[in-house]
């Protein structure tokens, strides 16, 4: 069985310097490529990507990791607990300050 390789990210910057190497040397694709190390048809896919979403193209895709979906969890009760004291302490100021009069 062959093992397959993992995928490999390459950074916003790269891949617009790669659209950008494409559009302005006048060398062929493939030679963009192959001294990139990618292939061909990647380098249109971004230039489409690009063409068409222009400043917003390569933003990251997926879910947001597990660390920080916890935490965010967490966060999020942790807010909605300290809500409910704050309007329990508010309620209780409101009580006492009635009866101090």
């Amino acid at each position: 069985m062959t093992r397959r390789r993992p995928y490999k990210q390459y950074s916003q910057e790269f891949k617009r310097e790669a659209v950008r190497m494409m559009d302005s040397t006048g060398r062929p694709p493939s030679e963009i490529a192959m001294e990139l190390g990618i292939r061909r048809n990647q380098l249109y896919k971004w230039k489409t990507e690009l063409e068409g979403k222009g400043d917003k193209a390569f933003t990251g895709r997926g879910r947001p990791r597990k660390g920080s979906e916890t935490e965010l969890t967490r966060l999020k009760q942790e807010n909605d607990r300290l809500r409910e004291e704050n309007e329990i302490l508010k309620k209780a100021a409101v009580f006492f300050a009635k009866e101090l009069k």
